[in-house]
């Protein structure tokens, strides 16, 4: 393969790597438990940006609910990124050969 040919190849994969970044970088998830009781909103980068818990979680008393509650709604939230990342990552990558097949790789997204 050519030099010329390498350099346009790696200048794609560069480019394509500030996208995937951007498109991270703008994934908002939100997901809730309890029918809304916990809410939680979590980034692309998987960090829980805010959590809002409905004050009569807290008149029950009963930490074991809110706890079961918070954990439900984070694992949404986090299954939301992952789900939302996948769908933007196929769409970017069905123009470029062979990078679908990557993409298909166990715990890749």
């Amino acid at each position: 393969m050519e030099v010329k040919a390498l350099q346009q190849m790696l200048t794609q994969f560069r480019q394509m790597q500030e996208t995937i970044q951007r498109q991270i970088d703008s994934v908002q998830v939100e997901a809730s438990a309890g029918g809304g009781m916990v809410v939680v909103k979590m980034n692309g980068q998987k960090l829980v940006t805010e959590v809002r818990i409905e004050p009569e979680v807290f008149a029950a008393k009963d930490a074991e609910m809110l706890q079961e509650l918070v954990r439900a709604a984070v694992n949404e939230a986090n299954r939301r990124v992952d789900e939302t990342l996948a769908d933007q990552m196929k769409n970017l990558a069905g123009g470029v050969p062979g990078v679908g097949n990557l993409l298909k790789m166990p715990g890749l997204f």
